[in-house]
Parts: C-alpha cells; sequence; structure tokens
C-alpha cells in the first residue's frame, strides 16, 4: 500500500504526477492557506507533509500518528517546531541551493531601488509631477565603489557578495557565526566584527536566518551606530528587526533608508508607518517568486520528500536534524 502526503500548496501537474508515481497524494489546490482544523484532520493518516506557511508544532504532531516527514517550500524554516519534529523522529527538509541566484537579484534589485529612488521617482512621472529637471533634493546615491556590510555570509550571501565585487567594484565585508576564509578567498571579501560592520558600511544587508538568538538581532542601538548615509537591507526575516527601532532609526533620519522584502507581520498591516515613507521600498516577500525558481523548489520539495519515505536522508535535510 502506498504512505499518505498531504500538500497544501497548489503545485504543478508534473510534479504531481511526480509524487503520485510512489505516494497517494491530497492536494490542497487554493491559494489561500489551507484552515488549521481541516489541516489538524487531514493529516491523521498522512505519512508526509509538503507546506510552505502551516506552523508544523507539538499540537500538529499529536494529531498526525504516522507522520515520518515534513518538506517546506522554502528555505527558512522558522514555521518548524525543530525540537519536537527531532523528539518525534520526524524528518524535515526545506529548499537550499534552489533559489539563491533568484533571491541574490532580488536583493540587488532593492539595493539599486532604494539608493537610486526608483520606486519613488517612477511615481514622481506618473503623477505628472516631472515639469522640469530635477535638481539635487531628488537625487540618489551611488552603488557602484561603496562598501557592502553582509551579515550572515550563507549561500545567498555569496551570490550578492559576487554581484557586489564583480558588477559594481564594491568593497565587502561580511560578519557570520562563523568565519569562511574559504569564501573571503574566492570572492575578495573579507571578515569583520559585528559592531565595525554596523559603523562602516554604506549598504547593511541582513541574510540571518531567525532563531531565538537572532531575534530582533538589528535593534535601536544597532540603527544609531549605522551611518546616517546608510541603506538597510533586510531579505531574511521580519523578526531579525526591532521593525519599531527600524521606524524611529528612518523618522528621526539616523540611516538613509530601507529596502524590505520582509516584515514583522506579513501581510502587512495597511497602517504599518514604513509604508508611507518615500525612502523605503517595500516588497510583499517575493525573493525567490520568478514563475522558474517556485517550479524548481515544489520538484525540489518533492523529491526530499520521496527520498525521506523511502528511508534515505536527502541533502535538503534541515542542519539540525542531519
Amino acid at each position: 500500500m502506498k504512505k499518505k502526503v498531504l500538500v497544501t500548496e497548489p503545485i504543478p501537474f508534473h510534479v504531481k504526477e511526480l509524487l503520485e508515481r510512489e505516494v497517494e497524494v491530497e492536494l490542497w489546490e487554493q491559494a489561500d492557506q489551507m484552515p488549521r482544523e481541516l489541516l489538524l484532520k487531514k493529516i491523521t493518516d498522512k505519512h508526509g507533509l509538503i507546506t510552505s506557511k502551516d506552523q508544523i508544532d507539538e499540537e500538529l504532531i499529536k494529531h498526525a500518528p504516522v507522520l515520518e516527514a515534513v518538506s517546506n517550500i522554502s528555505v527558512g524554516y522558522d514555521n518548524f517546531d525543530v525540537q519536537a519534529l527531532k523528539e518525534n523522529n520526524i524528518l524535515a527538509t526545506h529548499t537550499p541551493y534552489v533559489l539563491d541566484e533568484t533571491v541574490a537579484d532580488l536583493i540587488f534589485g532593492l539595493i539599486i531601488s532604494t539608493a537610486r529612488r526608483i520606486p519613488e521617482l517612477d511615481r514622481y512621472v506618473k503623477e505628472g509631477n516631472w515639469t522640469h529637471s530635477i535638481d539635487t533634493p531628488m537625487f540618489g546615491d551611488n552603488v557602484h565603489h561603496k562598501k557592502l556590510g553582509i551579515i550572515g555570509m550563507g549561500r545567498i550571501g555569496e551570490k550578492v557578495a559576487r554581484r557586489a565585487r564583480l558588477g559594481f567594484e564594491m568593497e565587502v565585508s561580511y560578519y557570520n557565526r562563523n568565519r569562511k576564509e574559504e569564501v573571503e578567498t574566492k570572492y575578495d571579501v573579507y571578515y569583520e566584527d559585528f559592531q565595525s560592520l554596523i559603523a562602516t558600511s554604506d549598504f547593511i544587508l541582513l541574510m540571518t536566518p531567525l532563531t531565538n538568538e537572532t531575534y530582533h538581532l538589528i535593534d535601536k542601538d544597532a540603527f544609531e551606530n549605522m551611518k546616517e548615509s546608510c541603506f538597510f537591507i533586510n531579505a531574511s526575516r521580519g523578526a531579525v528587526v526591532n521593525e519599531s527601532a527600524l521606524i524611529a532609526a528612518l523618522e528621526q533620519k539616523q540611516i538613509r533608508g530601507a529596502g524590505l522584502d520582509v516584515f514583522t507581520q506579513e501581510p502587512v498591516d495597511i497602517s504599518n508607518p514604513l509604508l508611507k515613507m518615500n525612502n523605503v521600498v517595500t516588497l510583499p516577500h517575493v525573493g525567490s517568486a520568478t514563475a522558474e525558481t517556485r517550479d524548481e523548489m515544489k520538484q525540489f520539495t518533492a523529491e526530499s520528500m520521496l527520498k525521506c519515505l523511502q528511508g534515505d536522508k536527502p541533502e535538503s535535510l534541515i542542519k539540525e536534524l542531519k
């Protein structure tokens, strides 16, 4: 008898076919998230769960007596209670590698859009305000030959560093829990302590995962120590930043601007002051959101799930469970 897998995300037909060759698939095909009560009801006889938004916690695990594996269609997995999964011998995977270049593209789009004020000037033209040549108050800032500080030099950070060094001849430093000398040699970047990076960078890119240790890593003190000309870019998770401190830093002109693909609350509330600031570029968490990449992520996730249910440990197993 085939094992059963619940998929709470729409998936392409070819991915569904791939799964159905090996397992029995129940698919939630709506764009809206499956209601929690329905998820808890449907998970009772499932051996596998493929998701991207659902909270995988002790409550769900109690409703899933035969669950063997969960797979997240995302690099991040802060929706997983890793300790509960570990205690119940449930494998968990995510999607490293697949989306690295795509997210790096978006990050550089945020850097350029924020520095050169592209969204703001786009509105300026479309609203009929371009009646004469613009002057200094509307000028942006250069990106090339500036200093980029990356907090969290993982795979995506490396891709951004390559773009920065080769494409824009930027100086690139990084702060990481562990120093990566091979990355320094490969991309001509250098390690720097957190406080020094914060104080000297023209652009600060936050790329750390959300953990208990990184929650509100960027706080009031961090913003106060940044250069007034600094642009802050966050493409990791919203809660790694104290959002109130970010808003205050922008209002008090402690930093020049920000480019954000993530927020503390998502979708972001329309009353959030960040949405009303011309010097903030706001995106709806779309780092990996190209048709090609999302397709690859879902294919990769399905392959990982099948390996788990066949008794293998795929390379995409989250590090805490390896």
